[in-house]
């Protein structure tokens, strides 16, 4: 009864409290659209207020209204200083939070002066927040904190924060968030001072700065600080530690540097740790205690790294932990599986290895993130169907391998399923009613799965995404199969060997209604889907290297809501019909590699990317194609048949980054505003056309070119000064011109530029830049050949490029290719491409590997020695010096070239024997020393007798195999600037003359054998063998000419064909090749071709090859986009 007495004397409520209260409701009005669930305050005046919602009065009987909730009711009136809330002056606890008041911060809160508890946070009140607040001396929780996507409509100026809390010494809970307080670490950590009671204290997004000053350590009672989204530039403090009370710590994305103190680990109390995106922060794991009471650790986003101990077992409660973007490595413990409260794991983007442990015991595990490690082994340690609660698995580019264990799809809450980018294999097997019937996204795409298509996939009619593309997966699959997937949204079956059949999918019989991306990259299709007509939410449509042939339908232009078409590498020839005034909001076209004649007649206005090179269009460039470029950023025709002059218009699209339009019949000068336009442009590709006259002066200070290629046309003049404004170039290619005048020396402040061709012009005099000392030090191809170049190669003038110095332990562990990235934030770039001669032939590089480089300065005037800085060069691949005017010793300093593969020093006037040292040169594959002075013996017992005689001839002193002459006195090299030569590489000498004196026991053998027919067939079947034994002594392989036949085809259009299917390999394997790590020793060319037999004979045991295909009159754009 008493109770009962109690509740009925608190429920009377005072009349002046009940009509200020409804004076409160009848001036507000709500936001009806603001919230999906709307609880507007609604009292009632015949009732007592005391019992009204969010209404609580005092309990000793006087009536008066102490608390007061109207959190969250969609409030959108203001609230002036003559409201009548502020006449409520007995509130004690008063929350307005989450409402949208959209007024200035009333300044009448003061007069609420018994306020212990006020929470103001998200109430939607602007601008400076008032004095009045500080006056609140009662108060023990202060809200004002506002969600980051709101902004910062808040702020203390003035007041600021010391002036905000000087007088607020009670206060134990104190939440500013969101609010702009723009103040140093002295600043807002002094201010803090007087809250000697805080607990609590909450300032993320605040435009704090740092450092955290030492004065916040006399806050000894904080339990939970959290400051994270300031711009705090400083390291960890020590004294964090030191708080006895310590549950929360957040500093997540606060710029923190240094190393944390791993006594931070250790602190007893301590629940939540999120030191996340903060990107310069150190630190490794501790051996964690059994009395740690983490239950979240979340480190993402820093480089923290090592290993993780053992002891991570140790954190039983830990329900949360965040190591994504790290650099932990080694395996994962297996005391993982003490976690049985795990809720939330995330090791993605590291370097962890070793099999997946088991994390069966985690059964309230929900999200499970292991992607991009380099994890191996097998995924069925873990009873997948333990984890019942799992919602999402993440495990996708790893290294896994094995069969899919079937219970993995068996989880009744599994949502999400990533496996991609492994190597799993076997059959998927047939997931009719065992699959999750929630699953809604579904990856198992580039592993190795084979097999018939598993057809059952179709059954989970809750698909979202569905990616099973670059596996081995067969069989025919009918389009209408798919009819039941009615929420899937993104589809990709590309790169496996299916035959898709896209007949009968006429919109009354099938449809899919939320499809928005849809890839069937190399799946068979011979037509367009029927279905495609009328798919109103379609994005992103590749149907790219399949067989559809004929025409490109109208309707395709009339998907407004496609983004991203792709038809390329099909068998198209034309357009349905010509359109006029095409509506399309295609942002990407790829048109490239089909049949496409005539002109070009689709122009999407707003198109960002379009490609319509390799396919025969032709007559001349429209006019006013400028207009229809105006937002691209990458536009390409090579490999057509155009003609005519390049249209000004096109010097109108002034967002362009790529400008491709190489190998067609364009005649005529290149248009001024072409290099005005720089300022943008970062590729200008107008190579093999016949374009004429001089290349402007007119580049601007502020250009941004990477890459300008016009070699093969008949441009004139000379190499304007201002080109050397373009401080970005890396590929300067305007060989095979008429190009004159002197050496570009004024190109030399380009620091960046890697690649020089000047191959085939009129350029003449030194190469010796006497008033530029500055270098090129990343230079790695220069090609000057076919010049008039003159005068001695200076040591200064070659001892700039650094780039070619490279010490082979210094190189770049990762192979790279020069290219272009025309959008920010995007991965697709352009590949730039050059023609070199190399080894006696040309060859089309498509892709300029990073670590090749080269030298040819052939065929030019140029005299006096070869200069010792060359024996520097020790990454160079290639080293052509012929048809020059160089005397002197040939230098013994080249044996220290030991990458070399090509070297062409033939028709020069050398003198002197062949230097000892060329020994070294252990993957040299072509040797060219003829038409020179040398004299004595071809050293024996090496490399160099494997060469044909076309390698040495007409140098009337050399003497000795392979060369028929014989040696009467015998001539020994000399060193010229080394001490005699003991051994080489390590290898004894003495083995080296007794494996010459087996050589010329064979060779006795041997010869007459090969005058007799029966004799030499027994020589053709049986010197590999023995060459197969004794090679290998010196590290040498032998491949039998039998097995590496490089057959010479004089027919065109084959070697085209050939060179194009090179081309698409060499696409489809550059993802790969980009980021695979070297196995010993790389080689661009690393097969010796001879002169006479075109055969590959010798190959190096550490060499890992890269092909490049023999150059090919066609090109392509070595471009590729793709999200």
């Amino acid at each position: 009864m008493l109770i009962v007495d109690v509740v009925l004397v608190s429920a009377q409520c005072q009349s002046d409290q009940s009509r200020l209260l409804l004076q409160l409701e009848s001036s507000f009005s709500y936001n009806q659209t603001s919230s999906g669930k709307l609880v507007p305050v609604k009292w009632n005046q015949s009732t007592d207020c005391c019992s009204w919602d969010g209404v609580h009065c005092d309990g000793d009987g006087d009536g008066h209204v102490i608390r007061l909730d109207l959190n969250s009711r969609s409030i959108s009136s203001s609230i002036d200083n003559s409201s009548s809330l502020f006449r409520l002056q007995h509130l004690q606890w008063l929350n307005l939070a989450y409402n949208k008041f959209k007024t200035a911060f009333p300044s009448a809160f003061d007069k609420l002066e018994n306020l212990s508890y006020l929470n103001l946070s998200n109430a939607g009140f602007k601008g400076q927040i008032p004095i009045e607040i500080s006056r609140l001396t009662r108060l023990v929780t202060l809200d004002l904190s506002v969600s980051l996507y709101l902004g910062r409509p808040l702020k203390l100026e003035k007041p600021n924060l010391e002036m905000l809390v000087q007088n607020l010494t009670r206060l134990r809970f104190l939440y500013l968030d969101g609010i702009n307080i723009s103040a140093t670490g002295n600043e807002w950590c002094k201010a803090l001072l007087p809250l000697t009671e805080l607990q609590e204290l909450s300032m993320s997004n605040c435009y704090l700065s740092g450092p955290i000053h030492s004065s916040l350590s006399n806050l000894r009672s904080l339990s939970v600080v959290r400051l994270d989204n300031n711009n705090l530039s400083a390291s960890v403090p020590q004294f964090f530690t030191d708080f006895e009370n310590l549950t929360s710590l957040r500093l997540s994305a606060t710029e923190l540097n240094g190393r944390l103190p791993e006594q931070i680990f250790q602190v007893s109390t301590l629940q939540i740790l999120d030191l996340s995106t903060n990107k310069l922060l150190e630190g490794s794991f501790p051996n964690f205690s059994l009395k740690a009471s983490l239950r979240t650790l979340a480190l993402s986003g820093t480089k923290f790294g090592g290993q993780v101990p053992e002891s991570i077992g140790n954190l039983e409660q830990l329900t949360r932990i965040e190591l994504a973007s790290c650099n932990f490595s080694g395996a994962i413990p297996k005391t993982m599986k003490k976690l049985t409260q795990l809720v939330y794991l995330d090791f993605s983007f590291n370097r962890f290895s070793g099999p997946i442990p088991s994390f069966s015991s985690s059964r309230n595990l929900t999200q499970l993130n292991l992607a991009h490690n380099q994890l191996k082994g097998t995924i069925d340690s873990t009873n997948w169907s333990d984890l019942s609660k799992l919602v999402s698995v993440d495990l996708q580019n790893n290294m896994l391998s094995g069969t899919i264990p079937t219970n993995l799809f068996c989880i009744p809450s599994l949502r999400r399923l990533f496996l991609s980018q492994n190597q799993f294999k076997g059959n998927l097997g047939d997931l009719h009613g065992r699959a999750s019937s929630l699953l809604d996204t579904f990856d198992l795409s580039s592993n190795k799965l084979q097999g018939q298509f598993p057809m059952s996939v179709f059954e989970l009619r809750g698909l979202k995404f569905l990616s099973l593309s670059s596996n081995n997966f067969s069989g025919l699959i009918p389009m209408r199969a798919l009819q039941n997937l009615r929420n899937l949204s993104s589809l990709d079956l590309s790169y496996n060997s299916l035959s898709i059949d896209a007949t009968n999918t006429s919109v009354s019989s099938f449809s899919l209604p939320n499809i928005t991306t849809l890839k069937l990259t190399s799946c068979n299709l011979t037509e367009f889907p029927d279905f495609l007509t009328y798919q109103s939410r379609l994005s992103y449509l590749d149907l790219s290297n399949n067989q559809i042939q004929g025409k490109i339908p109208n309707w395709i232009w009339k998907v407004r809501s496609l983004r991203y078409l792709n038809l390329s590498q099909n068998v198209l020839v034309e357009f349905e019909r010509s359109l006029e005034n095409i509506n399309s909001s295609l942002n990407v076209l790829d048109l490239h590699g089909n049949q496409l004649q005539g002109q070009i007649q689709i122009l999407p206005p707003r198109a960002t990317y379009l490609d319509y090179s390799n396919n025969k269009f032709s007559s001349v460039l429209p006019a006013q194609i400028g207009d229809f470029l105006q937002f691209a950023y990458f536009f390409s025709v090579s490999g057509n048949n155009f003609n005519g002059s390049i249209p000004k218009s096109i010097c109108s699209s002034l967002y362009l980054r790529v400008l491709d339009m190489s190998d067609n019949y364009l005649s005529g000068p290149i248009p001024k505003c072409l290099t005005q336009m720089s300022v943008s442009l970062g590729v200008l590709n107008l190579r093999q056309n016949n374009l004429s006259g001089i290349i402007s002066d007119t580049f601007p200070k502020n250009c941004s070119l990477q890459t300008l290629d016009i070699n093969q046309n008949q441009v004139e003049g000379e190499v304007p000064q201002s080109l050397g404004n373009c401080k970005r170039l890396e590929v300067v290619d305007i060989g095979n011109n008429q190009i004159s005048g002197s050496f570009p020396c004024h190109l030399k402040n380009i620091s960046k530029l890697r690649v020089l061709v000047l191959r085939s012009n009129k350029f003449n005099g030194s190469i010796h830049c006497h008033k530029n000392n500055t270098g090129w030090p990343t230079l790695q191809i220069v090609d000057l050949a076919s010049n008039n170049f003159s005068g001695e190669l200076h040591q200064t003038c070659l001892e700039t490029w650094k780039g070619m110095q490279v010490v082979e332990n210094e190189a770049p562990s990762k192979v790279k290719h020069l290219q272009f990235q025309f959008l920010q934030f995007n991965p697709n770039h352009y590949q730039d491409e050059i023609t070199v001669t190399i080894k006696g032939l040309e060859w089309e590089l498509v892709k300029i590997l990073t670590v090749f480089t080269t030298i040819d300065i052939s065929c030019n005037n140029f005299e006096g020695p070869i200069p010792e800085v060359i024996g520097t060069f020790k990454e160079l691949y290639g080293l052509n010096f012929s048809h020059n005017a160089f005397t002197g010793p040939m230098p013994s300093f080249l044996g220290n070239l030991r990458q070399l593969e090509s070297l062409d020093l033939s028709s020069n006037y050398l003198s002197g024997g062949i230097p000892l040292q060329l020994v070294n040169l252990n993957f040299l594959s072509f040797l060219n020393v003829s038409n020179n002075k040398l004299v004595g013996q071809i050293p024996t017992g090496t490399q160099l007798q494997t060469f044909s005689n076309a390698s040495f001839e007409n140098n009337p002193g050399l003497c000795g195999p392979p060369l028929t002459v014989k040696c009467a006195n015998v001539f020994r090299p000399t060193t010229h600037t080394e001490p005699e030569l003991q051994s080489v590489d390590g290898l004894d000498w003495l083995f080296i003359f007794i494996g010459v004196g087996f050589g010329v026991g064979a060779a006795a053998f041997a010869v007459p054998l090969l005058l007799w027919k029966t004799a030499s067939k027994w020589v053709d079947d049986n010197v590999d063998k023995i060459l197969e034994i004794i090679l290998p002594k010196v590290g040498l392989t032998y491949r039998r000419p039998s097995d590496l036949k490089v057959e010479a085809d004089e027919n065109p259009e084959e070697d085209k064909t050939e060179t194009d299917d090179d081309d698409e390999e060499d696409e489809d394997e550059e993802s790969k090749e980009t980021t695979e790590e070297f196995r010993g020793r790389y080689c661009v060319f690393c097969s010796k071709l001879d002169n006479n037999t075109m055969k590959k004979v010798i190959h190096d045991l550490c060499c890992t090859c890269y092909d490049s295909p023999y150059l090919s009159p066609s090109t392509s754009t070595s471009s590729s986009f793709s999200p």
